[in-house]
């Protein structure tokens, strides 16, 4: 029998040369928590696209193709599959096709970061098809991490301001019910402005779930993929979802204070370095409530 001492992630996202965001946020992350990171790279950026002009941006559609075939070939498994920024709509059958090759029996955990967009509209890469395209890609997911925008469009929904938890409950079920079993949504607007939110829906027990902090005004590119990053982790490793969910929450705040105190461009990213070795303390629950 084949021995896999750590924990393997497929972990297909983009990777930009400067900027700390997907693989270069991703990579370091799961390292830090014992996990085996194999990145399959959806496309090359010279800096990622939050806060950066002239960017150069490759498509590696076809690549990946050949890529794949080649991981076919060596008889590999994964116990996460984690996708995140995809190059264009052609990927979302790759996608798919690779979560059907390499979970098989639905042994794998399968998170799908529907990476499209913030603050109300799409990323620059990101078309309508594209969105379209993801709804389909979420039904083969266990676990999805859409932000607030996200989720609206995944639902086909009107960005708002602000909604309330009634309302909430039912984008959270609603999403559910096309496909993951899980369904987490960041950045949540609260209605008092000062405080952001994170909830959540877990239909094997039907239960919801709700962390709530002080809102930090300062974007920094790279939080959404930090976030899910310590909750792919904190799964495989073990964690209930609130306790996953409290400790990504609780990591990217303290990201964020780490990072603010220092005057450089925010487009850079997170000091994602001087907090890493805060992912392997104790687990001290602070913040999730049913």
């Amino acid at each position: 029998m084949k021995e896999k001492p750590i924990k393997r992630v497929a972990a297909i996202h983009d990777l930009s040369g400067f900027g700390k965001a997907s693989l270069n946020v991703v990579i370091p992350i799961l390292s830090s928590m014992k996990i085996h990171v194999c990145p399959v790279p959806t496309a090359i950026l010279s800096t990622h696209t939050g806060g950066f002009e002239n960017y150069t941006f490759l498509d590696l559609t076809d690549y990946m193709k050949e890529y794949i075939n080649h991981w076919k070939t060596l008889d590999i498994s994964f116990d996460a599959i984690y996708s995140g920024f995809l190059g264009s709509e052609k990927q979302i059958d790759i996608v798919s096709d690779f979560i059907d090759y390499f979970s098989k029996n639905n042994e794998s955990l399968v998170v799908v970061d529907p990476v499209m967009g913030d603050d109300g509209v799409l990323y620059p890469t990101i078309t309508a098809d594209l969105v379209n395209q993801m709804r389909k890609l979420i039904s083969k997911s266990e676990v999805i991490t859409p932000n607030f925008t996200e989720a609206c469009f995944l639902l086909g929904e009107h960005y708002r301001e602000y909604v309330n938890l009634d309302i909430l409950k039912k984008w959270l079920k609603a999403l559910s019910k096309s496909g993951p079993k899980i369904v987490i949504i960041t950045s949540v607007p609260e209605k008092d402005s000062t405080r952001t939110g994170v909830v959540a829906y877990n239909s094997y027990d039907d239960r919801y779930w709700k962390v709530t902090n002080r809102h930090i005004r300062a974007l920094y590119p790279g939080t959404g993929d930090a976030f899910t990053s310590v909750i792919v982790g904190s799964l495989l490793n073990g964690d209930s979802l609130s306790i996953a969910i409290d400790k990504a929450t609780q990591f990217v705040i303290m990201s964020l204070k780490a990072s603010y105190g220092y005057n450089y461009p925010k487009r850079e990213g997170i000091l994602l370095e001087k907090v890493l070795d805060t992912l392997n303390m104790p687990t001290t629950l602070q913040s999730y409530e049913i």
